[in-house]
């Protein structure tokens, strides 16, 4: 099996395979299949990611002009829907088609060609991948839904891919819900630090090395990144930001979830916490302040539900295009570079530019 540097060659080189627009017609009923997507220099050649429609009434005749898309993304070495909220309930609740991906990396990843864990980069693209498919296809079939309500939420692993989406995709989500979620790819987590997380996402400090963490890399990764957070702003960013973490969580540490939204609210963005602690604890929707927390369809739909619930005091819509349509690179300055995604064609691809 082939490994590729993950270095500023191997950045600079990312592919794109299948980027123009699949015009396939969505099933009838909920259904998976699977999409193209963008090349991983870990296994390089054509890719493909396996998505999941979950319909609201399980049909798609019951997509309305008010329906919505909904990324609901799982954890960490999950599927489907593991550790991400109960598609049945937030159809019927939130009316959304809810949209579930098989990001890079799914599943036991520590089988997957030894690379190091992705940490949102490609996942990002990948879940992204899906909802513009279903986004292009619902235009392309002349079915009527509410292009205003686009949203994105996942627990754990899904959290930091939700937040990265919201990163790779600046003008697309109306709300995004993250619940105990990975803010940053520290050192800690990246090269497997002693007396931290308990995760290990298996980076290298040597330059030399197949899985060098280069410094943009690093980076980029950061969900509170207060440069990122800053050109977000620049670029009209007016999505809300709801943040439900435990106060007890040491795998996804809430200390980093604190930095990230006092580096949010310092940044001007739209951002709601609920930092759960013992007196929030009520055994339904929060059963404990570590990272499993609780009923995480519940704390949706509670915590999420008054931005996303059409006649609800606080809902809202969002007023931009989405980056699908408005077709224009997203950029973000690094130490060692930018990153650079592309909307070219209506899809996202990512690529690193070096200095």
């Amino acid at each position: 099996m082939v490994r590729i540097l993950l270095s500023i060659t191997a950045f600079l080189m990312i592919g794109d395979v299948g980027s123009a627009v699949q015009a396939a017609k969505l099933p009838e009923r909920d259904s998976s299949f699977s999409i193209a997507t963008q090349e991983w220099p870990f296994q390089p050649g054509p890719r493909s990611v396996k998505m999941y429609l979950y319909y609201p009434g399980n049909e798609l005749k019951n997509v309305n002009a008010d329906t919505g898309l909904m990324l609901n993304l799982h954890n960490w070495g999950g599927t489907n829907t593991s550790g991400a909220g109960n598609p049945a309930v937030l159809t019927r609740e939130l009316n959304v088609i809810a949209i579930s991906v098989d990001y890079v990396q799914s599943g036991s990843w520590n089988d997957q060609s030894g690379a190091p864990y992705d940490f949102g980069y490609l996942q990002a693209i990948d879940a992204l991948r899906a909802l513009s498919h279903v986004y292009h296809a619902l235009r392309e079939q002349k079915i009527p839904f509410n292009s205003r309500r686009i949203y994105s939420t996942g627990g754990s692993g899904g959290g930091n891919v939700t937040l990265m989406c919201n990163k790779f995709a600046p003008h697309t989500f109306t709300c995004v819900v993250d619940i105990c979620g990975m803010p940053r790819l520290s050192d800690d987590i990246a090269f497997n630090l002693p007396g931290g997380s308990s995760l290990d996402a298996r980076y290298s400090r040597d330059q030399n090395s197949a899985d060098y963490l280069s410094p943009g890399a690093q980076e980029i990764r950061f969900s509170g990144n207060p440069d990122h957070l800053r050109a977000m702003k620049a670029m009209g960013y007016a999505g809300k930001i709801v943040i439900i973490h435990g106060t007890g969580d040491t795998t996804c540490p809430y200390e980093d979830a604190k930095q990230m939204v006092q580096n949010m609210q310092a940044a001007d963005l739209d951002v709601e916490a609920k930092f759960v602690t013992q007196a929030d604890l009520d055994g339904v929707i929060f059963k404990n302040t570590g990272h499993s927390l609780g009923d995480r369809t519940k704390m949706i739909v509670e915590f999420g539900g008054p931005y996303i619930i059409p006649g609800k005091k606080k809902f809202r819509l969002r007023e931009s295009p989405t980056d699908f349509e408005l077709k224009q690179d997203v950029i973000y300055p690094t130490s060692d570079g930018r990153y650079v995604i592309s909307y070219s064609d209506g899809v996202p691809a990512v690529r690193f530019e070096a200095k």
